[in-house]
């Protein structure tokens, strides 16, 4: 019985010792599938070079694609953990720290300062956590895996475009798993549409350069429809028998309507005179919690599609101010 269940562990072994071989190989063929097709794109050989050779697929990478845990927190948890007096203290100090070019970069794209910061603050915490993979190899990992290869195969191609451009280096460039990059968490296609050589080095460098970081986050904003004489909304408080079928996105009224309604500020205080368009939202798991959202709020849905993310950069950029 001994010596049979030996013989079986052997060739369980022999069997996963071979089928990992196989996928090591499998994306070995891959791999040359995408350097042939960088070839065809004009990407140069010592690009190729440099982030395609010596990768191997990244199982903390795959793992982390393909088991996100399922989004439990409630909206005050969230915001709670989000926005700590930590965080407004040191974006406070971002602001005083870079106000002169915040200050230009405001004027050029019509963002406010403390928009940029507060953006800046919600990806990386001011730059201080941009993530440590390396980009090409997470997206080769992500585009072979097959989840979603379309999307990410796309996005490395991309990546490898930057590379091309001189912008920066394989080495250099790293960020999150499924591929955001520097200090501002761009993905590659993000990068290429939005992306500001604000120095005027000739490199668009979202890791090191301030200006870069600042300047691409702002046009980011501006050229997704930002309004630098908006806000991005406010809390308030709804009368008791509203009609819940008036909270969405979809449904947009001026500010004189919603007052009517009877939307006051949180608190109880009167909403600005100033006739707007407007939408009442409430976040999931938020309880009775409901926000008035202006068209900046919409722009911020651009960059990620979360109202829990929307409103926390909002609320960091109320509590760091101009």
């Amino acid at each position: 019985m001994q010596k049979r269940l030996s013989m079986l562990a052997l060739s369980l072994t022999v069997s996963l010792s071979a089928g990992a071989l196989a996928a090591e190989q499998s994306f070995d063929a891959w791999l040359e599938g995408v350097r042939q097709e960088a070839r065809e794109r004009n990407i140069s050989e010592a690009i190729i070079a440099a982030a395609l050779t010596d990768i191997k697929p990244i199982p903390r990478v795959i793992e982390l694609d393909r088991g996100q845990p399922e989004f439990t927190q409630t909206f005050q948890q969230y915001m709670a953990k989000r926005i700590t007096p930590q965080l407004i203290e040191y974006g406070k100090k971002m602001m005083q720290e870079h106000r002169e070019i915040l200050n230009e970069v405001s004027r050029k794209y019509g963002v406010q300062p403390r928009f940029i910061v507060a953006l800046w603050g919600a990806e990386t915490s001011f730059g201080r956590y941009t993530g440590g993979f390396k980009v090409v190899d997470s997206l080769a990992t992500l585009a072979w895996d097959g989840r979603r290869s379309a999307f990410f195969r796309k996005e490395l191609f991309n990546a490898l475009t930057i590379l091309n451009q001189g912008h920066t280096t394989a080495d250099i460039m790293k960020g999150s798993w499924a591929g955001a990059m520097g200090q501002s968490q761009f993905m590659p296609s993000s990068y290429l549409s939005f992306a500001e050589d604000y120095n005027g080095d000739g490199r668009r460098d979202i890791w090191e350069t301030q200006s870069d970081v600042f300047a691409s986050i702002a046009n980011y904003l501006s050229k997704s429809g930002w309004r630098d004489d908006l806000t991005w909304g406010r809390a308030v408080d709804l009368p008791k028998g509203f009609d819940e079928s008036l909270v969405s996105l979809d449904v947009t009224k001026t500010m004189d309507e919603w007052r009517a309604l009877g939307v006051r500020k949180e608190g109880g205080g009167a909403l600005p005179t100033r006739n707007i368009e407007a939408s009442v939202i409430r976040p999931k798991r938020g309880g009775d919690a409901a926000f008035l959202i202006y068209q900046n709020y919409r722009t911020l849905l651009k960059w990620n599609y979360s109202h829990f993310f929307g409103i926390s950069v909002g609320s960091i950029a109320d509590a760091i101010g101009d």
